[in-house]
């Protein structure tokens, strides 16, 4: 009792400091996050008398707690749609940027006469960049509309999955100073098992159960269950062998696939600022203040390292995928922070003796001087880039536009390949159908050793527990080894086709070049299924028997299986949209239906995806329609009393209806239906300012803006003109554009690009042998 009372107050005292500090930062301009880890250190255990907390274990409670809440809030930032948005370049810009900071951070580490686990620790703090801490800057400083700040932003959410697979890799191999290819692979095979294992589970469990929990539950009960299955997934992960933090940012990602991912966010929103100050404060608790005085040194020599080494990575990352130098710098530039995952990889490495201790206060005190000064580079990156690229060699700017127009010529020759159009579908279905086995494989004994534990090995009859539990293993697995095979050979009929087509006797070399490809996927799939299945003596008889089940399953229920995973595919891809929910509705007692009038008045909430959200009561003729009348609404707390016509609804609003008691439940199942309609995601994040200047043979060269009609015909709005030193802010539509302009353009990515093409001089018509070579 003592004990949880304790745990209680020190919570009291961690939300009371961090909201002074927080408040007061704000109030100076600094991040939060650098008070919440000053305050932590200020009223931790080693500044006495300040001391307020001292409990250890109490105050790694209260990290690992805030942790779970934080990995969960990163997590619904990042969606497949987002990944698909920001596309394949800027990951691989990401990847390739950290990359580069690893290499660069081990030379670091051995230049400092540290051993590998230390370089290899070093790398993994400063690889990865804080998304919260950019986030925050970014809109502070006005930068976030900006293409280099859009671009710093995906990247800080890309690195959030560096890390992930960071944080996999140092818990399994740290320790060694070398590791194997195939331990790393091995690794990294594993990792994506579990997590394409966690994600289809819960793209197919998170949306059905949102769904059913928003048309029978309570606002309140669905926060509990989301919180539920937040805990839940991130011990799953921890006894999988992974960190809570990885079950926490997978819950995150699914739910940000889901339709119910703004009223989760919603629902969340206090939660997650509670626990985000919760564990930035309990790191500073952990941090010795001494430690960070002792090692003054050290931090400024890895934090001016960090400053110079994490532009220079990101910004090669970014110039090598077609990024030109002057916005690449200035990403890197924004880029510079380091921050919570950092924090989380210092403690792996302390926790486990892998690193010295004073690893965890130079992650700290490297984070504080990058986050005091990120903001400075933010607000000064357009003037250091154009420095820099104004003094960089003519010889690299040569070479910068050469290899930028040789990746123009390979996208084009990439976005033309038929065959790989026509197979990239199947390859990514085989890839996650293979990772979705080898996991269900993999983490079986995990799962059979929880049955066990509680059921025994003898349940039902002797043995019966190993019996049943493999047989449905093997079922489980035989639908997805069916899609794969199918797929696989589907695609070696295809690359038969394409390699024959242009062969005299291809009729009959097809079938012999398909058949050779079908055995070597044969033989693939027999050496991938060995190394994975568990061939103990006491599962070899198990498995045996239960191939021989799926073999007669096969026989019997082939068409059902590819029909019910075609099924299963579709709601994949489609992410599990709900057809339709319904909210509860909730009586109030100061609400009395006056039955001498037969009257009754009752309240309903509209859900996220009404679909009267945005429309005028007259517009929807609720009255006329259904013969209740909409009496009052209550919107963010604010009552609505007698709303006129002109009133428009929308999500969340409470809205009384009076009338007979079928007028008003016919009223509240009209205001509360939600139909089939797809996703619609906000692009105002995505809106940026860019300059086009406009080239002799331009087709808007001597065009009035009226003319151009680039609101109308491209979505952009043309913000200002700049005519050699003068500039023109806000032109007017009479305003004619002339040959040298530069044009400030405001609009999204994709709209700004039409432009571009659209302002682009046409292309000059080949002649003689140039045209041929062409084709």
């Amino acid at each position: 009792m003592v004990h949880g009372f304790q745990f209680v107050q020190d919570l009291a005292v961690v939300l009371a400091i961090a909201t002074v500090v927080g408040w007061f930062c704000q109030r100076i301009g600094l991040s939060v996050v650098v008070g919440f880890l000053a305050a932590g250190m200020i009223i931790g255990p080693h500044t006495p008398p300040a001391t307020l907390i001292s409990d250890i274990e109490r105050i790694e409670t209260l990290s690992q707690l805030g942790l779970v809440f934080l990995m969960f809030s990163i997590g619904m930032g990042l969606s497949l749609r987002r990944l698909r948005r920001l596309g394949p370049g800027l990951v691989l810009a990401t990847f390739g940027g950290a990359m580069v900071m690893y290499h660069l951070a081990r030379l670091f580490g051995f230049a400092l006469g540290w051993n590998a686990n230390q370089g290899l620790f070093l790398a993994g703090m400063l690889m990865v960049s804080s998304s919260a801490i950019i986030s925050k800057i970014l809109h502070e400083s006005g930068a976030n509309h900006e293409r280099s700040g859009q671009l710093a932003m995906g990247v800080s959410v890309l690195e959030d999955v560096v890390a992930v697979v960071m944080l996999t890799l140092l818990g399994s191999m740290a320790g060694a100073e070398s590791a194997p290819a195939s331990g790393v692979m091995g690794t990294l095979v594993r990792l994506g098992a579990f997590v394409v294992l966690a994600g289809v589970g819960g793209l197919l469990a998170v949306p059905w159960l949102l769904r059913r929990m928003s048309i029978a539950a309570d606002e309140e009960l669905q926060t509990l269950g989301v919180a539920g299955l937040l805990l839940g997934l991130a011990v799953v992960a921890q006894a999988s062998g992974y960190s809570l933090a990885l079950g926490a940012f997978l819950l995150g990602v699914i739910v940000a696939e889901t339709l119910h991912r703004n009223q989760v966010e919603r629902a969340f929103e206090g939660i997650r600022a509670v626990f985000s100050a919760v564990f930035f404060v309990a790191i500073g608790l952990q941090i010795d203040w001494r430690q960070l005085w002792d090692g003054v040194g050290l931090i400024a020599l890895v934090s001016a390292f960090t400053l110079v080494a994490r532009p220079v990575a990101v910004s090669a990352g970014l110039t090598l995928v077609g990024t030109p130098l002057r916005d690449a710098l200035r990403t890197g530039l924004t880029a510079t922070p380091i921050g919570e995952f950092s924090f989380v990889i210092a403690q792996l490495g302390v926790a486990r003796a892998l690193v010295p201790a004073q690893f965890y206060p130079l992650a700290v005190g490297v984070s504080l001087v990058t986050a005091l000064l990120a903001p400075v580079l933010t607000r000064h990156s357009a003037v250091i880039a154009t420095a820099i690229t104004a003094r960089q060699p003519v010889w690299l700017t040569d070479w910068l536009e050469a290899y930028h127009a040789w990746l123009g010529r390979v996208e084009q020759r990439r976005t033309r390949n038929l065959i790989w159009q026509l197979s990239r579908r199947r390859v990514i279905q085989v890839s996650v159908g293979v990772l979705f086995v080898t996991g269900l494989v993999v983490f079986s004994g995990l799962f059979f050793d929880l049955l066990e534990a509680s059921l025994g090995r003898d349940w039902l009859f002797p043995h019966g527990l190993e019996v049943v539990f493999w047989l449905v293993v093997v079922l489980l697995v035989t639908a997805p080894l069916l899609a794969i095979w199918r797929n696989l050979s589907a695609m070696s009929l295809l690359y038969a086709e394409f390699v024959t087509r242009d062969h005299a006797n291809a009729a009959r070399l097809r079938p012999v070049v398909e058949t050779l490809l079908k055995l070597l996927v044969a033989l693939g799939l027999t050496i991938w299924l060995g190394a994975i299945l568990p061939f103990g003596s006491a599962t070899r008889w198990l498995l045996a028997l239960g191939v021989a089940a799926a073999c007669l399953v096969l026989l019997v229920l082939r068409r059902k299986l590819i029909y019910w995973h075609s099924e299963l595919e579709v709601e994949l891809m489609e992410l599990i949209e709900p057809r339709g929910a319904r909210m509860s509705t909730t009586s109030t007692p100061w609400l009395r239906s006056h039955a001498d009038w037969s009257l009754q008045i009752i309240d309903c909430t509209l859900p996220d995806l009404a679909d009267c959200q945005g429309q005028r009561i007259s517009d929807l003729a609720i009255r006329k329609r259904l013969g209740c009348t909409v009496v009052g609404i209550e919107r963010q707390g604010f009552m609505i009393s007698l709303p006129t016509p002109e009133v428009v609804l929308y999500p969340r609003d409470k809205v009384l209806l009076m009338g007979t008691a079928e007028q008003v439940k016919a009223g509240r199942d009209f205001l509360t239906r939600v139909s089939i309609h797809p996703l619609a995601e906000s692009l105002f994040d995505e809106v940026r300012m860019e300059v086009v200047p406009v080239m002799a043979g331009s087709p808007a060269a001597g065009r009035s803006l009226k003319d151009l009609a680039a609101a109308r015909d491209h979505g952009v709005q043309i913000a200002g003109i700049r005519r050699q030193e003068a500039k023109i802010l806000n032109p007017s539509g009479d305003e004619t554009v002339c040959v040298g302009d530069d044009l400030l353009l405001l609009g999204t990515a994709s709209q700004i690009n039409g432009f571009k093409a659209w302002v682009r001089p046409p292309p000059a018509e080949p002649r003689g042998e140039e045209s041929s070579l062409a084709y």
